[in-house]
């Protein structure tokens, strides 16, 4: 039986028993019920992938695929019996169902009268079959290797000591929200080119210290009671509210309407509000943490997002016997991606740094043993080997390589843009070298675009480039660009008779 089946059998053995009043679902119920269910999922991807997140759902899925007018997120329908393989997608970060979506959803004039609609919106949307699936996905989803602690002690002494001052209120509120916009949440959202507000704020749980004690003994008492948090994510510049706002107040009511108790960081359920001018998406969250984290235990300065790995790796539709290089392989992302999702390849991962080479090498090693430990028995391995080397002076022979993929220092935290003046072109040169000459390609992801396009305007009889995609890696503007290597044969500058080599200043 397939992992895929056994997965599909044990969504119809989870017996739904909730006291929740929008989930009071029978065992017996729920088997007749989820053999038709249909969900929407929406997923968020990395910024400019959005197309290849959605070949791929189709690919895997055979669910047609919507791409968002907020960058980075897409949306499907799937199945309940699906959901197993939603979770195995490549390309996606995180996972949340569609509670409902409003595409032309109409504001209100004052802030009041729109914060007014949020709570009354709690109350009146399809809570039932999203939260099924919130339910059924708790045996799939990674669990959170860790929180991020809050220091609650100082707030906790502002509450007491002023119960009725609504400003020491409202300042305790700021510094709740100021401290949950880590790098957890900005995981979930990386939006490019537009102004966008993320916030987390979590119904009404700091009114006041009767409210906290009641829910603190309601908690010891009936320990079924069901956690949550709210997330708002805001782009648009026609907003008369803040994110902090919108996730207040539709938080608290989500509270009242279900009775459960406000947690901005041991959660069981968080609610997602996405309103993107005036498109607004009601989700909940079915992961915890961002799937690009899949293969990378071992971690470096600039690693590199498994999900950003497969889009760049996508890109060049690697076809079988292809042998794949990352000549600048860092943690070895890239080349580890693709050799999970094209085994039938060779991949080779390389870099001039001992320590980079070394955190590869480990990363692989986490694999193959993270692979023996699910499979129960040893593992061939995989179609992988890490070197170090010179990007500049690759060991390797001449039109030997037929797709180069590769993340090329910033000039921020590795090496400087004064550097990649240089470094730029003799890379360029290099892989133009050992890359195949009429079939070779090279997907480059960098930040530093100027540079990089002097230097390709120099190598235009050996590269041209095909495609670019504009992607946000980190709050900065990269491109990646898919090059293909032309059929004029290399010719080392210092072989050439007469002729001065094109790196050369007067």
């Amino acid at each position: 039986m397939s992992d895929v089946q056994e997965a599909t059998n044990q969504l119809l053995d989870v017996n739904l028993h909730e006291n929740q009043r929008s989930i009071q679902v029978t065992e017996s119920g729920l088997r007749s019920e989820s053999e038709h269910l249909q969900v929407t999922i929406g997923a968020t991807v990395p910024t400019g992938f959005e197309q290849t997140a959605a070949d791929e759902v189709r690919e895997k899925l055979g669910s047609p695929c919507k791409i968002s007018k907020d960058r980075g997120k897409i949306y499907f329908d799937i199945s309940v019996e699906s959901l197993a393989q939603v979770h195995c997608l490549r390309s996606v970060d995180n996972l949340f169902v569609v509670v409902q979506e409003f595409k032309d959803y109409q504001f209100k004039e004052t802030k009041e009268e729109v914060l007014k609609d949020f709570e009354d919106l709690a109350g009146k949307l399809p809570w039932s079959d999203p939260l099924k699936i919130w339910k059924i996905n708790t045996c799939f989803k990674k669990k959170k290797t860790k929180h991020k602690k809050i220091n609650q002690n100082s707030s906790k002494q502002k509450i007491e000591s002023g119960r009725g001052d609504k400003t020491d209120e409202r300042e305790v509120k700021k510094e709740f929200t100021n401290n949950v916009l880590d790098s957890q949440i900005l995981d979930y959202y990386e939006n490019a080119a537009i102004k966008e507000e993320i916030s987390t704020l979590v119904g009404d749980d700091l009114t006041s210290c009767k409210d906290e004690t009641e829910e603190s003994s309601k908690e010891e008492t009936d320990p079924e009671v069901l956690k949550f948090r709210v997330t708002c994510n805001r782009a648009g510049e026609k907003h008369c509210f803040s994110s902090n706002e919108a996730a207040r107040d539709f938080g608290g009511a989500v509270q009242d309407y279900f009775k459960w108790k406000a947690d901005m960081t041991n959660f069981d359920v968080e609610v997602l509000l996405n309103i993107h001018d005036n498109e607004i998406v009601v989700g909940i969250a079915l992961t915890e943490e961002s799937l690009h984290r899949r293969n990378i235990t071992h971690f470096g300065p600039t690693t590199l997002r498994s999900t950003l790995a497969y889009g760049m790796l996508r890109l060049c539709a690697p076809q079988p016997t292809d042998i794949i290089v990352d000549p600048m392989c860092g943690t070895g992302a890239i080349s580890i991606e693709g050799a999970t999702e094209w085994s039938n390849c060779y991949h080779i991962a390389g870099d001039n740094n001992p320590l980079a080479v070394n955190r590869a090498a480990n990363n692989i090693s986490s694999l193959l043993t993270k692979s023996q430990v699910k499979e129960g028995k040893l593992s061939w391995g995989l179609p992988i080997d890490t070197i170090q080397w010179d990007i500049c002076n690759l060991p390797l022979r001449t039109g030997s390589v037929d797709i180069i993929v590769t993340d090329m220092p910033f000039g921020k935290r590795m090496g400087s843009k004064k550097r990649n003046w240089n470094l730029y072109p003799a890379c360029l040169r290099e892989m133009s070298r050992v890359c195949r000459p009429g079939t070779g390609q090279a997907i480059l992801l960098t930040q530093d675009k100027k540079c990089f396009i002097k230097a390709l305007s120099g190598m235009g009889h050996l590269w041209r480039k095909v495609h670019t995609v504009w992607v946000n890696i980190g709050g900065l503007h990269a491109a990646v660009y898919l090059l293909k290597r032309t059929p004029q044969t290399f010719v080392h500058p210092s072989e050439q008779d007469g002729e001065r080599s094109p790196w050369c200043k007067d």
